[in-house]
């Protein structure tokens, strides 16, 4: 399970969604990186493939960092808090 981690700007907690695989974690990466070089005020849907009826709509002008990370099968690796995990 791959982890994409989105940081708000002025929120303390990364809003993070899941995907199976290593390339869908990565489209996902690229999207937002592509949607934050846009200067219109966009609003970004997110889903989770982890928990599959959990959505959020994330406005992209308000995103200020995004990372990928594979999140391991035994403890947590990042502890990650927010969406979707």
């Amino acid at each position: 399970m791959y982890t994409v981690e989105v940081t708000l700007r002025g929120t303390p907690l990364s809003l993070a969604v899941q995907r199976k695989e290593l390339s869908d974690a990565e489209t996902l990466y690229r999207t937002i990186v592509d949607s934050m070089k846009t200067t219109a005020p966009n609003l970004l849907e997110l889903t989770c493939e982890k928990e599959t009826d959990k959505k959020i709509g994330v406005l992209v002008s308000e995103i200020t960092a995004v990372q990928v990370s594979e999140k391991g099968g035994g403890p947590s690796k990042g502890g990650f808090t927010g969406f979707g995990v």
